[in-house]
């Protein structure tokens, strides 16, 4: 009998831990989120122990391009991504024929260009060598800001997507060159303008308040956006980590790290 017992309770006792760590691996209390490494991760930092607080632990994965962190999501390896603007994800979404969906609207991120070369846009030579990034979305940020400050014409400025063909007007007959988004802060010395998105500029060492001879007004509509997918968008964990990003917490510290270069849109 006593033999039996002991049987009987090794079996329960082993039970209960199997179940314990069944709970476990099936737990609902994870997020993982995708973000590019400034200033987006670094804020996700600052969400950490907030989400814990609310029994939800998030799971930062860093990316240095703009599509993988969208396709990761698409094909539900990621939950969500942090990194992008809602005129970015509509191309993203028309190209690859997806449905991902804005969750909230976090910070801004004004848009620049920089040059190793000059101090100023009038000392641009005729036929400057300009690097401006590859996707639609940002293409057409860089030839609208170009535009705005006076090197070129748009036929439509207000046209977000933009493309060169839209010029109209280029008195110093800048020379265009298309680059994927993360290489252009590594070419900056090379060329004699470059448009920069400020997470990459941020993570290159570059000041947007001080370095950038032309930059985007703090009314920018460029908002970067928490990004889920259609089917987790309610999601209670995707819910708390929006409200977590809006934060009392998390406006005080983009406003004190990035001093003007990042801004908050809430």
């Amino acid at each position: 009998m006593n033999k039996l017992a002991s049987t009987f309770v090794l079996a329960v006792a082993a039970l209960g831990l199997s179940a314990c760590g069944g709970r476990q691996d099936a737990s609902t209390d994870r997020l993982s989120v995708a973000a590019t490494a400034v200033p987006h991760a670094e804020i996700l930092e600052v969400v950490k122990p907030i989400l814990a607080k609310e029994g939800v632990q998030l799971d930062v994965r860093v990316f240095n391009d703009y599509v993988q962190p969208n396709d990761q999501v698409a094909q539900k390896q990621i939950d969500v991504n942090y990194f992008q603007t809602e005129p970015y994800l509509d191309a993203y979404n028309r190209d690859r024929k997806s449905d991902l969906v804005t969750a909230v609207g976090v910070h801004i991120e004004p848009f620049g260009a920089y040059s190793r070369r000059y101090k100023s846009l009038d000392e641009l030579p005729q036929g400057a060598d300009v690097v401006i990034p590859n996707d639609p979305s940002n293409n057409s940020r860089a030839l609208i800001l170009l535009d705005k400050a006076g090197l070129i014409k748009l036929k439509d400025p207000s046209n977000a997507l933009s493309t060169q063909r839209d010029i109209v007007a280029n008195p110093k007959q800048l020379k265009f060159r298309e680059l994927d988004s993360a290489m252009l802060p590594r070419v900056l010395g090379q060329v004699d303008l470059a448009l920069i998105n400020t997470n990459y500029a941020l993570d290159a060492g570059l000041n947007p308040t001080k370095d950038a001879l032309a930059i985007e007004s703090s009314d920018s509509p460029y908002v970067n956006f928490l990004v889920a997918r259609s089917d987790n968008k309610d999601d209670p964990r995707v819910q708390k980590l929006a409200k977590a990003l809006t934060s009392p917490e998390v406006k005080a510290f983009i406003e004190s790290q990035y001093h003007g270069a990042v801004l908050p849109a809430f």
